[in-house]
Formats: C-alpha cells, structure tokens, sequence
C-alpha cells in the first residue's frame, strides 16, 4: 500500500459510525426498539440464495432482520461496499462519504453491523481512518437497535471482546491522535516505516511490521491477522487497499450493498469499487453468486471470489 493514500480518503468501504451531514433526500426514518424489544426495522427480503451455505448460530432476531442465515467458511476474507448504480463507493476529500452513497439505507447499516460482529478482526487503511475522525467500527455503533443482539452473536462465535481493528499503513497518512489509536488498535506496517510509527501512536496501540519495501504487503498483513487466531476477516479498507487484495488473490467473498443513487463524473474524481489495479482483460476476477437481498430500493447482493 502507497504511503501517499490522499486519493482514498472518503473511501471508506463502511467504516463510519455517524453521518457527516444529513442525506439529500428521502432518508428513511430511523429503525426503533419495540417494546417487547424487538427491531423494529423491515427485514431484508431474500430473492435468491444458492443451497447448503454455511450458517453460523445466529441470534434470532438477527436470522429474522437478515431474512435468513449467514456464516463463512473458515478462514475467509470478507470486503463489505455499498455504491451507487453507476458504481461510485467514495468521493474524496468527502468525509464519511459513504453515507450519502448508502442513501440512508437502515438495512445498509445493519448489514454493516452484522458483518462486524461475525467477524474477528477488521481490516482498515489508513485512509479510511483518518476520512473517519470518529469511528469506532463496533457493530453496535452501525446499527444501535440490534446491540444485544450483536453482542450475542460474538457470544456465540466464542469472542470475548470487541473485533480487532487493524490498520494497514506506511505512517504518511496515519492520524496518531485517532481516537481509535487511543483505545488500542493494531498497526500492520513495513519494517522500515515501524520506529518511527512506534514512537508517534499511544502505547495502547500495537505496531508489527509485517513486510520489506515501501507498501505493507496485504498478504503478510492477512498471515499476520491468521497468527494472531482471526479466522474470519472483515475489510472495511477503500478500493485501492481493496484492489491491492484482489490482485493477491485474498478476498473470498463480497458483500455489496447497491444504492438507488446514480452519481456520475464530475469534478472531485470520485473512487470505484476497484481503484489502483487493472484486473481486465487478463487478471479478472470472477464472482460467484451466492445470494441477493432486498430492502426497499436497495439491493444486497453477495459473491464469493475464489
């Protein structure tokens, strides 16, 4: 990964907890707690899923939210987007970017919070934390109302705490005063950028170089999270982290959630799924289709990718 990230920031895959400013448009309202403490938000309907999949023990109310199961074979590397038709999932120098291209979407957040709570770490870039000044990537800050039942989820898949944030960074665009720093993450970095990345994060936060040169290599980064027992990985990181994993060959299955929004060119050069590598015509990478959700005008439709 390029120590220089400037043109990913605002490309959080989903990794915000707050919007930055309210969507244009018909935002839905807000999901709500009934009083029998239930989600009072409209489950995902199921269109299509292949048979035999695996399912992890999930809560109930989380089974009934998503319209069904959801579970991984293990190890796997999972990438969660959300775009809009035309395939735009950032618009740089935009804060929290993301949430103006999700359009409001509830189930968008859920899905958010459900992956984060499946899995065992995350994987982010530095870009995507500094273009998010206030996330936390809990899954109970992506969708509050569904918080016990996350917390059971993790319960139930034998974490006893919160996943493990890991950034991948050479330090160029690493915000040391994070407060996500200041809680404990871990840093994934190449030998040369670690002293001076050690000596600038609070001490709470881990740094292990994990590759030579000057981009950290994503598959010592995912080997690094494996040592470290993380069975399941979740990558909330932008399209040129995400490129950079797909050219690797490392990203078993995709979650992408498909806005109603159309976005189109104009000035700000805004950031594809994929941004940093040319897969076509030779290095393509083909999806499998194993499953597609509605919600409303939203589409949630999941590959795997080798």
């Amino acid at each position: 990964m390029h120590a220089d990230a400037r043109r990913e920031r605002g490309a959080v895959a989903h990794g915000d907890d707050v919007l930055a400013r309210p969507v244009r448009g018909g935002r839905r309202p807000a999901a709500r707690v009934s009083r029998r403490g239930t989600v009072g938000l409209t489950p995902l309907e199921l269109l299509a899923e292949l048979p035999d999949l695996p399912r992890f023990d999930l809560p109930e109310e989380l089974e009934r939210l998503y319209g069904g199961g959801l579970g991984f074979p293990e190890p796997c590397v999972v990438a969660n987007f959300v775009q809009t038709i035309d395939g735009i999932v950032a618009l740089p120098e935009l804060e929290r970017s993301n949430a103006i291209i999700a359009d409001g979407s509830e189930g968008d957040r859920f899905v958010m919070g459900l992956l984060r709570a499946a899995a065992g770490a995350i994987l982010i870039g530095s870009a995507t934390l500094l273009s998010s000044p206030t996330g936390t990537w809990l899954p109970e800050k992506a969708f509050p109302p569904a918080a016990a039942s996350f917390a059971e989820l993790r319960r139930r898949r034998g974490h006893a705490s919160p996943a493990e944030i890991a950034v991948l960074t050479t330090g160029g665009s690493l915000d040391p005063a994070h407060q996500l720093l200041e809680r404990g993450a871990l840093i994934l970095t190449t030998r040369s950028a670690a002293p001076g990345i050690r000596a600038s994060v609070p001490a709470a936060s881990e740094v292990v170089a994990v590759s030579d040169g000057d981009r950290v290599d994503p598959a010592a980064a995912i080997e690094a999270l494996r040592r470290r027992g993380h069975s399941v990985v979740l990558s909330e990181a932008g399209p040129n982290v995400f490129g950079s994993m797909l050219a690797a060959g490392l990203v078993d299955e995709l979650f992408l959630t498909v806005s109603p929004l159309i976005g189109g060119h104009g000035a700000g050069e805004p950031l594809s799924l994929v941004e940093g590598v040319a897969l076509l015509p030779e290095s393509h990478v083909r999806g499998r289709l194993l499953s597609i959700r509605r919600q409303g005008e939203h589409l949630f439709v999941r590959y795997a990718l080798r």
